[in-house]
Parts: structure tokens; C-alpha cells; sequence
């Protein structure tokens, strides 16, 4: 892992180690109340129910979409990775 995905599982796990009152590596941290954190990081196929990992994706994505509120933190890393490029850049964008 390098780059976003890195910096975005820090993410994760510094906003838990605070939440449960644990060290955090920064001089000061404010953080706001937040519900659940989801996260969408790679899939693959489900081949003994016959979704592909476009599929596994988006039931995915859908199942976030319709439980995450405002105070939800969502990471969402590579979505549209199962399909074309031409339609993964469409659903990123």
C-alpha cells in the first residue's frame, strides 16, 4: 500500500484510538462525533452466488449508501475497480 490507501487506514485507526481513549499521534486532536465508520476497500468475486466484483462492489457501495448519516465516517478506496475503465472513471467521478 502507498499513497491514499495508506493515509486513509491511518485515517481509520487514528479516529478509533481516539475513541476509545487511546494514544494519538498528534500534538492536539479535536474530533467530532461520528457514528459508524464504513469502508469499501477492494473486492473480488462471489462465484457460489454468481456476483461478479462489479457486483460485490456496488451491493456494497448501496448497503454504506443507505446506512451512513451525517456523522458516518466513509472511506471508499478503488471503487470501479471490477469493470472497464471507461465505467469505473464514470462512477468515481
Amino acid at each position: 500500500m502507498v499513497g491514499k490507501s495508506t493515509y486513509m487506514q491511518q485515517t481509520a485507526l487514528i479516529t478509533l484510538m481516539a475513541y476509545i481513549d487511546s494514544f494519538v499521534p498528534t500534538e492536539s486532536t479535536i474530533i467530532n462525533p461520528i457514528d459508524p465508520i464504513f469502508t469499501r476497500t477492494g473486492a473480488s468475486d462471489d462465484l457460489v452466488s454468481g456476483r461478479s466484483t462489479f457486483m460485490v462492489e456496488m451491493t456494497g457501495m448501496a448497503t454504506i449508501l443507505h446506512q451512513a448519516t451525517e456523522h458516518s465516517l466513509v472511506l471508499i478506496d478503488e471503487i470501479g475497480r471490477g469493470t472497464s475503465t471507461y465505467d469505473g472513471l464514470a462512477l468515481a467521478y
